[in-house]
């Protein structure tokens, strides 16, 4: 997969383009699906199939107060759109302040029609764009029939079976995550939820109860599922994925007020230095939500019991 960083980089090149436009966010199945579609009518048509996202999540400029977690970062989405094996190209648009209140006429005219030289776009059928959202579908329509484009517009896509049918959409894996169903995520992602960040250096507790910890720093605007603890997966800079119980929360055993949030990923028979790593961590299945205990004994007793279940989720 090809990746333009900004429209300046896009060759020419000898083919047109099927285009599709969106923030792609955790490219769920949902999104799968469609850039299947794009990738199988791109090839019917000689044209070469063509994503355009955004290097932020547009409402982080427009409405940041709420803008929504982000379920991938920008290189995770990336990773993710060419792990689909359906995309040719993938121009990563710049979005600012400057950017959000361009017309939606100018974007068509300029971006789709002169920069890429789309002949398909595929949107959703309530995709919005340009200066206070004037653009959308039957506008796409109406000018891609003066320069050259056919547009299609696409309702969700929902599954043939299982979660009653619900329509996959970023915004249901973030409700998901907020009351702790990785599972139910999984099912609509079509792998664990996976957050990335650095190990940094803790306060040592994890170690002095006998399970050291790697404490991973998450950007700010990383979704998180709901404070608990969790069975999942570590992986550092050896790319090695380990086994792994994760502790999402603010520690109420040894804080009487909210503490700071901390993710913690005790890896399962591995002593090793991780502090400063790279480190990704997927939340596989939900064990228990965050309890506060009476002593330090308890708790301890508590957290061998939850290595244990996780050790037998890590089996079967």
């Amino acid at each position: 997969m090809r990746i333009y960083r900004d429209p300046t980089e896009v060759p020419p090149g000898p083919r047109a383009r099927a285009v599709t436009i969106g923030a792609f966010d955790g490219v769920h199945l949902g999104h799968q699906a469609v850039l299947r579609l794009v990738h199988e009518l791109a090839q019917a048509r000689d044209l070469s199939s063509t994503v355009l996202t955004f290097d932020r999540h547009p409402a982080e400029v427009v409405r940041p107060a709420s803008a929504p977690k982000l379920l991938t970062t920008l290189e995770q989405k990336l990773e993710l759109l060419e792990a689909t094996g359906a995309v040719d190209e993938c121009l990563v648009l710049p979005f600012d302040a400057t950017r959000s209140k361009e017309p939606a006429e100018q974007f068509v005219e300029e971006l789709l029609a002169s920069v890429l030289r789309a002949r398909l776009v595929v949107v959703g059928a309530d995709f919005h764009f340009g200066h206070r959202r004037h653009g959308d579908v039957p506008l796409l329509q109406r000018m891609g029939a003066e320069l050259g484009f056919e547009t299609i517009g696409l309702g969700l896509v929902a599954p043939t079976s299982g979660d009653g049918g619900v329509p996959y959409s970023s915004t249901h894996v973030r409700d998901l995550l907020a009351n702790g169903d990785v599972e139910g995520a999984r099912a609509i992602l079509g792998r664990p939820h996976e957050v990335v960040g650095v190990v940094e250096h803790g306060d040592g507790r994890g170690r002095e109860l006998g399970f050291p910890t790697a404490n991973v720093a998450v950007p700010e605007q990383t979704c998180l599922p709901a404070d608990g603890v969790y069975a999942g997966t570590f992986r550092g800079a050896d790319d090695v994925v380990r086994t792994a119980a994760l502790s999402l929360g603010r520690r109420p055993t040894f804080y009487a007020e909210a503490g700071m949030l901390l993710l913690e990923a005790y890896v399962l028979d591995f002593d090793g230095d991780l502090y400063d790593q790279p480190a990704r961590v997927q939340f596989t299945h939900r064990v228990r939500g965050q309890l506060r205990f009476d002593s330090v004994d308890d708790l301890v007793a508590q957290m061998a019991h939850d290595v244990e279940a996780v050790r037998a989720l890590a089996a079967g």
